[in-house]
């Protein structure tokens, strides 16, 4: 049974690695306009859950939906050609090409492109990333947040649908985390869907129109920001006890 309005459905979602079940049963839908903050504990199976709703992996049990049509099973870039885009917890950027070029690999790649389009397409993207001045530098040479924001510009080179956002917090100067969330929030704005995971509760709570929960491998709470936060088994789980 799926939700046919959900942009993505993964349905009573399983994987295990070994003897350690990293997602357990776990059922998460994402409608659209939906600015999802998908937090945990470490080892709780949130990046792995990111990983198979974006065909990074395949679970062993449940299934994913794009748009109500089954998907699990479809390499990364079938869901990358349906609208679904992530970045990681490390940047996987191109880092001996300029700031630019980065930008231009993912939009050559969608039906139609042309150099020029895509081109002035980046342009307007680095603009609104304010990496502008930068589009001739090597991608190596950017900070941690700079890289951040370039592969978060990457990602909307694909025009997505959805967007998954793998802690991109993580390290990020206090200045450049402000400029990330105000980005994240101007998406929202215009009319993209996100779920982004971190360890930084204070930005994502920011943020966050829906907050998700998970512990263990298990989802422990799914709804308005200050319903969870007052959840006697999120407060547990984030306590230890």
């Amino acid at each position: 049974m799926t939700d046919g309005a959900a942009l993505v459905h993964g349905a009573t979602l399983r994987k295990r690695f070994g003897g350690i079940v990293a997602v357990d049963a776990v059922e998460l839908a994402v409608a659209e306009g939906d600015l999802i903050g998908l937090i945990g504990p470490n080892g709780s199976g949130k990046t792995t859950l990111i990983n198979l709703l974006t065909g990074h992996l395949t679970p062993d049990a449940g299934e994913v939906y794009l748009r109500g049509r089954r998907a699990d099973g479809l390499p990364a870039h079938a869901f990358a050609a349906h609208g679904v885009a992530r970045t990681f917890q490390l940047t996987q950027l191109f880092g001996r090409m300029t700031v630019l070029e980065n930008l231009l690999v993912p939009g050559l790649t969608r039906p139609r492109s042309t150099w020029g389009a895509v081109t002035k397409r980046a342009r307007t993207t680095l603009e609104f990333l304010n990496l502008a001045h930068l589009e001739h530098l090597s991608a190596k040479n950017l900070s941690g947040g700079q890289q951040k924001l370039l592969e978060l510009g990457r990602a909307l080179m694909l025009d997505p649908v959805i967007l998954f956002l793998d802690e991109p917090f993580a390290g990020v100067h206090p200045l450049l985390r402000g400029e990330l969330i105000k980005r994240i929030q101007q998406l929202h704005q215009s009319g993209r869907t996100l779920v982004v995971v971190d360890h930084d509760m204070e930005s994502i709570l920011r943020i966050a129109r829906r907050l998700v929960v998970m512990a263990r491998g298990r989802k422990l709470a799914d709804g308005p920001p200050a319903q969870v936060r007052a959840d006697q088994t999120v407060l547990a789980a984030y306590s230890g006890l």
